[in-house]
């Protein structure tokens, strides 16, 4: 769910417009993506889990620097950056935590999800207005990540934690983006239409 956008600056153009909906489906594609190929994999921590558990941060990071190209303002920048560093350390973390099994792993992907969903929440918000619409996917995945962060680090405190649940959380936001991308391509129909009718 953490992926960052940032909404193009009022008086960019549809190619801004469309370029977040291309990011925004990639990124929902390749989420759901990852937790199919995690969900047959974590039964054990071996080479190919914890590869995937570093590949997901790391589509993360890649995501955030391929958006850096349309955002203008310097505070919308600074937000993708932080997203992108902080995508880049759990990557790191997630590969280290994997050697000491699941309890580490849950607890620097909470961290993960926490800080990132906060971010995606406060990035929403930013982003509601005319242009991209009122981002109730992203506020939801966003607000989501932080609850599902905080509760991953307390799932670490038990008995036999258990990784089954970052398949869940992998797909739940890849399909909170996906549901972007679909009304982001509706509200550029709707102002494709309403151009054409004002030059007919």
């Amino acid at each position: 769910m953490n992926e960052i956008t940032v909404a193009a600056a009022p008086g960019q153009g549809h190619s801004d417009q469309f370029s977040l909906l291309k990011l925004s489906l990639g990124r929902g594609v390749l989420a759901v993506a990852w937790a199919a190929a995690f969900a047959g994999a974590h039964h054990t921590l071996d080479a190919t889990a914890v590869t995937l558990l570093i590949v997901y941060p790391l589509i993360d990071a890649v995501s955030s620097f391929i958006d850096l190209r349309s955002v203008s303002g310097e505070s919308g920048r600074r937000v993708i950056e932080f997203n992108a560093v902080v995508s880049v350390l759990a990557a790191i973390g997630v590969g280290l935590a994997g050697a000491s099994g699941a309890e580490a792993v849950l607890h620097v992907f909470g961290v993960w999800a926490v800080v990132s969903g906060a971010a995606q929440a406060v990035v929403g918000l930013r982003r509601r207005g005319p242009g991209l619409g009122k981002q109730w996917p992203m506020l939801i995945a966003g607000g989501l990540s932080f609850l599902v962060g905080v509760f991953y680090n307390v799932q670490a405190l038990g008995d036999a934690p258990e990784l089954d649940a970052l398949a869940t959380y992998a797909a739940a936001g890849g399909g909170f983006f996906l549901v972007q991308a679909g009304l982001l391509a509706r509200r550029a129909r709707r102002i494709r239409a309403a151009r054409a009718a004002r030059s007919a």
